[in-house]
């Protein structure tokens, strides 16, 4: 079983910039965010914390605050290549198995 899908947004982050609902995330340091177009609706759980792992091209990133109704937000800033649009996403699958993303999801 995959879940996965593309980058459709970017953007660059200051220190204390906030992403997700309530602003939970701050950025501590220069940050890129990555977003697709994948939310709890679609099947990602909502409960998934920052921090829970994804892959962004192969490489391992992270998300940033809290899952919303109509994206996600992805740190990709210490990604070696850094992913553009289009570019896809695994929330779970081959090399991140949903076992690991459902650990995540229970520490809310």
């Amino acid at each position: 079983m995959t879940l996965h899908s593309k980058i459709i947004a970017v953007k660059d982050l200051v220190v204390g910039d906030q992403v997700g609902y309530g602003g939970d995330w701050t950025a501590t340091r220069p940050r890129v965010w990555r977003s697709p177009p994948l939310v709890y609706g679609d099947g990602y759980p909502r409960s998934a914390s920052s921090g829970t792992p994804v892959l962004v091209n192969g490489e391992h990133a992270a998300l940033a605050g809290r899952v919303s109704m109509d994206m996600i937000a992805i740190d990709t800033t210490d990604i070696q290549r850094p992913p553009r649009l289009g570019d896809p996403v695994v929330l779970w699958g081959e090399g991140l198995p949903v076992e690991e993303v459902a650990i995540w999801a229970r520490r809310f």
